[in-house]
Formats: structure tokens, C-alpha cells, sequence
């Protein structure tokens, strides 16, 4: 008899709050396995859905399981699954809310989550659960910004030993967030300099992570400062992360020589969530007018860009790249920090919810994290 499955679920478009209830508990196929979760973390992308409705991924049908990170003990193998086996420690990226799964059955806020393979990682005894589970969203996203080659198409990272340094300077506008985090010790260990932004108090903080140089997000120098740091340097190109940071990273890939492309990770958001009325007109008209304006300045000035869809992973050589020839090691060896750190909210599914609404206020360098 398979086991009795929970999950928290979203019953239909903007319900709050979340339902816990019961789930099937569904049974690998090729290349999946089932993990049981022991902590899963919390991403803007599912406050969001739960807010703005069929606005984003109209796709989705309801009831649904939504939740990109977990992190748990591997309970069955499907086909074709050699790496894993029952009882492994593992962390893993769900994709429930992709178009090309589209399957509850793939969502990590439940108790028994299905996982493809290319997106699962083992990780070692030392690391924890509530530690591990920050990382998958996040990382998948930066590594698609940062490695697939209609992006950035860096080096690919190796995990026992320091890289050779390629000579070139990466520019991670936004380096203390979750994704950030992620982008930095991704590069670095590509063999890539890494120039970063922040708030100071968190100058130390992107430092530590393998950042060379940090300079304040919100200070009008740092643009120039940053482009005269770059003279004389080999440009990797950016990956723009918050407000303004496609503005930012637009003038200085501009002035800078080497590569003249940005990896966008953000977009503008609306005050009110969900946007009504004439709030909801000033939103769509103003995030058309960011989309052409972004557009016009990348082309007049010869950069191009495109918005990250950290789920590609799944799709394409770069999810077995990080998961299965980097991933491992590097946490092994401790040369990959778990970053940020995890903020436990409560233990159960029925704090889910809770997670959600804390996570809509924003919160800085650490990551919300329930706990099973």
C-alpha cells in the first residue's frame, strides 16, 4: 500500500487560505523519484500565484500543489533512475507550476513530492534540511542566467578544485538576494570575478559568498564606479536582480568591453497585490512601457537580453551539469554555501500559508523555511 500523502493545496484561483487536506500519492515514472519531504522554502513566484490568479500561469488548473524547493529523504526510484536510491538525503527543485508538467504531483509544498532526476541533488550528512531546501529554485534560476547558452553561456563550474580564472569579470546586480547568493558562488567557481551589488550592511555578507568588490545598490556612484572598475577589464555581461537593476546593468554592459548581454531575473511588480481597478490599469501600463523601454535602450545600444525562467533547467544539459556533476561535491566539500540562511516559520503543512503572506513583505538575507 503506498503511503497516506497531505499536501497544502490551492483549491482555485486567489483562495486564501491554502487548504490542507489529503493528496494522491503518485508513483514515480522514468527518470523521476520520490522524495518525502523534511523542509521545504517558500518563493515570492508562489505568493504571487496565489495572489494574482490565472493573471500569471494561466495555465495551471485547480485544485493545485504549488512549491519549487524541498528537501527530504528519496522513498521510491522510477525507471532509469541510477543515482539515487531509497533512504538518500537529497535536495531537489519541483516544477509543478511549469507549463511542460503542469502536474500537482510535482509541487513541493506535500509530504511525498515527485522530482526529476536531472533536478535532484544529494547532499551530505552535515547539511541540514531546513539548510538545504533554500537553495533549488534560486540556484536552477541563476545557473539557467548564467550558463545556458541563450543567456550568458559562462563556463560551467567544477567542484573539487579552484578553477582557472577565465579573466573575466561578471557584474551580479542584486548579489545578497536569495538568487543572487547563487549567482556569485555559481561564478566563482567558474573561474569568473564577480562585482556585486548590495546594501552595506550585507557588503560582508556577498563577500564571504566570493564576491571581489560590493558597492551600494541605491547610491547613484556605484554605476560609474562600477564602469571604472571594469576599464581594462573583460566584461562576462550581468544578471539583473530588482528594481532598477536592468536600468543599472544596461549602462554599465554598455560601457564596458567583452560580452554585451544581460541575464534578467526581475520585472516590475505592483504595489497593491492584486492590482484592481486603476491600479491594475497603472500596473499593465506600466509594465508594457518598462518591456519596450528595456527593449529600445538593449538595442540601441547593441546588448541583448532576455528574462530567466529558472525551470528551463529540467529541459536541457545544464539541470545535470549542476545537480548531478557539481552540486554534490561542492556541498560535500563545503566549497557551496547553503545561501541565505533558512528562517523556520513553523512545523507542519498548515504553516504554509503563513510562509506566504510573510514572504509578500519581503525579507532580507535569509529564506522562509517550513519544516515536516
Amino acid at each position: 500500500m503506498p503511503p497516506t500523502n497531505r499536501a497544502a493545496w490551492l483549491p482555485a484561483k486567489q483562495i486564501r487560505p491554502m487548504e490542507v487536506k489529503t493528496a494522491p500519492y503518485t508513483a514515480p515514472g522514468k527518470n523521476e523519484v520520490v522524495v518525502k519531504s523534511g523542509a521545504i522554502a517558500i518563493n515570492p513566484v508562489d505568493a504571487m500565484k496565489q495572489a494574482m490568479g490565472d493573471m500569471m500561469m494561466g495555465w495551471i488548473k485547480y485544485p493545485f500543489i504549488l512549491g519549487d524547493d524541498v528537501a527530504g529523504e528519496v522513498v521510491e526510484v522510477g525507471p532509469g533512475v541510477t543515482r539515487f536510491r531509497p533512504g538518500d538525503r537529497v535536495l531537489g527543485h519541483a516544477v509543478s507550476i511549469d507549463k511542460r508538467s503542469n502536474r500537482a504531483c510535482e509541487g513541493a509544498f506535500q509530504e511525498y513530492v515527485v522530482l526529476r532526476d536531472n533536478l535532484v541533488s544529494q547532499i551530505p550528512d552535515s547539511l541540514s534540511y531546513e539548510r538545504a531546501c533554500v537553495l533549488p529554485l534560486c540556484l536552477s534560476t541563476a545557473a539557467c542566467g548564467l550558463f545556458m547558452k541563450d543567456f550568458l553561456a559562462l563556463e560551467l563550474p567544477t567542484p573539487k578544485t579552484a578553477k582557472n580564472s577565465t579573466g573575466q569579470t561578471l557584474i551580479v546586480w542584486g548579489g545578497s538576494t536569495s538568487l543572487g547568493s547563487n549567482a556569485i558562488q555559481l561564478a566563482v567557481a567558474s573561474g569568473y570575478q564577480v562585482i556585486t551589488t548590495a546594501s552595506p550592511k550585507n557588503f560582508e555578507y556577498v563577500k564571504k559568498l566570493g564576491a571581489s568588490h560590493a558597492f551600494d545598490y541605491s547610491s547613484p556612484k556605484t554605476v560609474p564606479d562600477i564602469i571604472a572598475l571594469l576599464t581594462g577589464k573583460k566584461s562576462a555581461g550581468a544578471i539583473a536582480i530588482g528594481d532598477g537593476s536592468m536600468e543599472a546593468c544596461i549602462e554599465i554592459v554598455a560601457a564596458s568591453s567583452g560580452r554585451k548581454f544581460i541575464a534578467q531575473a526581475s520585472v516590475p511588480m505592483p504595489e497593491q497585490i492584486p492590482p484592481k481597478g486603476m491600479a491594475l490599469v497603472s500596473f499593465i501600463a506600466g509594465f508594457l512601457w518598462f518591456n519596450v523601454s528595456t527593449f529600445l535602450k538593449c538595442k540601441v545600444k547593441g546588448i541583448g537580453c532576455k528574462f530567466i525562467w529558472g525551470d528551463d533547467l529540467m529541459a536541457n544539459e545544464v539541470g545535470s551539469a549542476i545537480y548531478e556533476h557539481f552540486l554534490p561535491d561542492a556541498l560535500a566539500s563545503e566549497k557551496y554555501v547553503a545561501a541565505p540562511e533558512p528562517y523556520v516559520v513553523g512545523t507542519g503543512l498548515e504553516y504554509i500559508q503563513e510562509a506566504l503572506d510573510a514572504v509578500k513583505k519581503g525579507v532580507s538575507v535569509r529564506k522562509l523555511v517550513v519544516l515536516l
